[in-house]
Formats: structure tokens, sequence, C-alpha cells
């Protein structure tokens, strides 16, 4: 049997089990994150967590499947080895940098909640007091002395 071949069947079962591991993995221990992001609301961090190993899958899968050509020749095992360790060693780039992309992104999402849940309501005409200040009195008003 030709190398390349070999080299593709153990390219492509391990680089999509490799995609399926990290997609439930990421899926089941970031729901707690999720979460907290959308501000306990469980259907829609179900939902946005179901959108994201969605997108996972078809990015990675898509990458595995454009990336599945061994360039070059195969001429011994060893040859074969090293286009593998090539091929396994950028899938697993792509799929840790898709993974601190994705908490990144999210992470923006929940700073940005937090940060209008901190922030107090604007009182008519955009302006928010600070605490404890109190307007001055009104000009043309006898001094209290």
């Amino acid at each position: 049997m030709d190398l390349h071949v070999v080299g593709y069947l153990v390219y492509l079962p391990v680089s999509v089990a490799l995609t399926i591991w990290v997609a439930r993995t990421l899926s089941r221990h970031g729901r707690v994150f999720l979460s907290d992001v959308t501000q306990g609301d469980e259907k829609l961090a179900d939902a946005v967590n179901h959108l994201l190993v969605v997108g996972f899958y078809l990015v990675n899968l898509g990458f595995v499947a454009l990336y599945l050509k061994i360039a070059g020749t195969v001429a011994d095992t060893r040859e074969l080895f090293d286009a593998l360790s090539v091929k396994f060693g950028v899938v697993l780039l792509v799929l840790g940098l898709l993974h601190l992309t994705n908490v990144y992104v999210l992470n923006r999402f929940r700073r940005r909640g937090l940060a209008d849940e901190s922030v107090p309501p604007v009182a008519h005409g955009g302006w928010t007091p600070p605490a404890g200040w109190t307007p001055p009195a009104p000009q043309g008003t006898p001094d209290p002395r």
C-alpha cells in the first residue's frame, strides 16, 4: 500500500477524534462560563454553547479536510511519521487558537455585561451625579445663616 494512503488513514481518524474530543470538552466545561456570560440565562447559554460547538466542528473539520494532502514524496516510514507529526501539530495549534479566540471573545462579552451592571442609570440630561453630591443652592436665595 502507498505510504500516502497510510498517512491519510492515520491522519483523518486521529484528527477527527481530536476535534470531537476538544469540542465536547470545551462544551461541557465551558457551559458554566457561558452561563455567567449570559447572566444566568440558561436557555441562552445552551443555545450559544451549541452554536459555538457547531462552528468549532465546521471550522476544524474543514481545516482537517483542506490540510489532508501530504506534499512531497513519502519514501519510508520515517518520512511518513515526519509528515504526520507536522500535520497533527498544525491541527492541534489550530484547535488551541480557536479555543483561545472563543474564550477571549466570550470574556469580552462577560466584562461588558459586568460593566453594564455596575453603571448606574443615567439621569435625565445625560449626567449622573456622584454619590454624596448635593446640588448647590439656587442663586438669589438668602443665605440661611
